[in-house]
């Protein structure tokens, strides 16, 4: 057996919408999939909350991220130790994405020049932690 891949699955209470929103904008993620509590019958009766996010696909870049809105009353941590991690190769954009994603919430250290290319960290206003990483051209 072989690992395909390993991909970040991010919870919300009730705002992925709002999230969900802000990767498009901030990041250019693509919706692949969206599936509502709403869409299965046998959830529905479970909740009140049919319009909640209960599993999407983004795809941002060649990567995919997955997400969803805990059912109500499950609690999700504001932070934790995991972080999404992307890489760009274009310092430009990246520091447009980066002040993009970083609306609202808390940039961590800013996007900047070190040594081996450009980096920046932020929790987002959802309170979701990202790293930007942008690798130095070779001359």
């Amino acid at each position: 057996m072989s690992i395909l891949t390993a991909e970040a699955y991010l919870s919300f209470d009730g705002t992925a919408d709002a999230a969900i929103a802000l990767y498009q904008r901030a990041l250019g993620a693509e919706v692949e999939r969206i599936l509502r509590y709403g869409d299965y019958p046998e959830l529905a009766s479970m909740t009140s909350h049919t319009t909640r996010v209960m599993h999407a696909v983004l795809r941002i870049g060649a990567s995919r991220v997955l997400l969803n809105d805990v059912p109500p009353g499950t609690t999700v941590p504001r932070e934790s130790n995991i972080r999404v991690t992307l890489e760009l190769d274009d310092p430009n954009d990246a520091a447009v994405r980066f002040d993009a994603l970083a609306a609202g919430g808390t940039v961590r250290f800013p996007f900047d020049d070190m040594s081996g290319g450009k980096l920046g960290s932020l929790t987002d206003a959802y309170g979701i932690s990202w790293t930007f990483h942008c690798p130095a051209k070779s001359a």
